[in-house]
């Protein structure tokens, strides 16, 4: 119980203390030498929530318990990791009690609470309404046309699988068949193939954070080549947090190919719209990430027997080709090639040597002819047949007595040569 002194001291922030003198009136006069006690900031936290207008809250449920007359719950945020503590009448609730669980959306009109002597806030609900499964699925066919008018969920921005990953990331349930699901299959097809493992939360109010925490710590590691979300089919409720923007949001900013193997049928959650490649089960997702070492080395050997047929066939099309060129006279006796240019050239030489022997002759005879006109006509000739010409000491031929006088030198040629003589008379 509270003495006299307390009690006043409540009400009275002048009162003093024995040994600091009397309270600050404001929070912004308080100091380590006068600070206020918690009885008296307490009251007045209590005092000015207690001002504040009740307002519509969402959230999903967490923690549903009830105590007497009364619904005692966590109302969480499904994007952030933010909650808040929610009272509510069992009479409120009595027309969605029978279809309210862990992970049900609502939405309450509360008013903020203050408790002072455990300094919690709290929020009392006099309405609650249920969102239904319509309503849910309004939500999500308008979150899928913003993110779809953003381009999240366009083909060009999506990207290939490595052909043969080194190291897989998987983002799988705690407890769960995905995760051997995918293990399994996938080192059935490919031994070597290594895992980097997060078990996280898939549904319920936690599975958004811790995926998407998952997903960023996977992307952040340079060792993995493509990361796989998992999970193992459920309900529509259940599948839910895939849908989640904030979800939604941090696989499009992944880096990394991502494949989502949710493992449902009937719904499609929008992560499988914005990853880059969607797998209808864990297992499918094993196929999809690895190749088949069976199938690659039945691959491989077919393509070396083509690879030895296609080069056989090849080399015989060219053999029979080389063949077939070597059967040619040219190439058989190539000498029969020059044979019939030699016997050209021999005919054509033969034909040059009997023009230039006709011409030869024609011309000695012409020259023949030509030159008994010559020695017909050649002073020369008449020289030879007795007769002398007599030329004076300066060349004149002399022609009669009287081109000469006594005693000139005169030179006179005869056929064999000149005989000089002088003029007497």
């Amino acid at each position: 119980m509270s003495t006299a002194h307390e009690d006043a001291s409540l009400t009275d922030p002048s009162t003093a203390t024995p040994a600091r003198g009397p309270l600050p009136l404001k929070a912004g006069e308080t100091s380590p030498d006068r600070p206020w006690p918690v009885r008296h900031l307490a009251p007045k936290i209590a005092d000015y929530i207690a001002r504040m207008p009740p307002v519509w809250i969402e959230g999903q449920v967490l923690n549903l318990k009830r105590w007497n007359q009364r619904f005692f719950l966590t109302l969480r945020d499904t994007d952030v990791d933010m909650s808040l503590s929610v009272s509510v009448p069992a009479s409120t609730l009595a027309g969605v009690a029978d279809r309210l669980t862990d992970g049900s959306h609502l939405v309450v009109h509360a008013r903020p609470e203050y408790w002072a002597k455990r300094g919690s806030l709290s929020f009392a609900a006099d309405d609650v309404r249920l969102v239904g499964l319509g309503e849910l699925l309004a939500r999500i066919e308008h979150l899928k046309g913003v993110l779809g008018a953003e381009g999240l969920f366009d083909e060009a921005r999506k990207q290939p699988l490595p052909f043969l990953p080194q190291r897989v990331g998987l983002v799988c349930a705690q407890q769960g068949d995905a995760e051997h699901d995918v293990v399994s299959n996938a080192r059935t097809r490919w031994p070597a193939v290594e895992f980097e493992i997060r078990r996280v939360t898939v549904q319920g109010p936690r599975a958004v954070p811790e995926v998407r925490a998952a997903i960023a710590e996977l992307d952040a590691d340079p060792r993995v080549d493509v990361i796989v979300v998992a999970r193992g089919g459920g309900s529509f409720e259940d599948l839910l947090p895939f849908s989640n923007e904030a979800l939604v949001r941090a696989a499009a900013a992944c880096r990394t190919p991502l494949v989502s193997a949710i493992g449902h049928h009937l719904d499609t959650p929008l992560l499988d719209l914005v990853a880059d490649l969607r797998a209808s089960t864990p297992t499918d997702a094993a196929k999809r990430i690895v190749p088949d070492v069976t199938e690659e080395r039945a691959r491989l050997t077919q393509a070396r027997l083509r690879a030895r047929a296609a080069l056989h066939h090849r080399l015989t099309h060219e053999q029979t080709a080389l063949d077939h060129l070597r059967t040619r006279p040219a190439l058989a006796r190539p000498e029969s090639l020059v044979e019939q240019h030699e016997a050209r050239v021999a005919t054509l030489l033969g034909a040059a040597r009997r023009a230039l022997h006709h011409a030869l002759a024609h011309g000695s005879a012409e020259i023949a002819g030509l030159a008994a006109q010559v020695r017909a006509l050649s002073p020369a000739a008449t020289l030879e047949r007795g007769y002398a010409v007599v030329q004076r000491a300066d060349g004149l031929v002399v022609r009669a007595p009287a081109d000469v006088v006594d005693g000139d030198a005169l030179r006179i040629r005869v056929a064999e040569g000149e005989v000089a003589a002088t003029v007497t008379g």
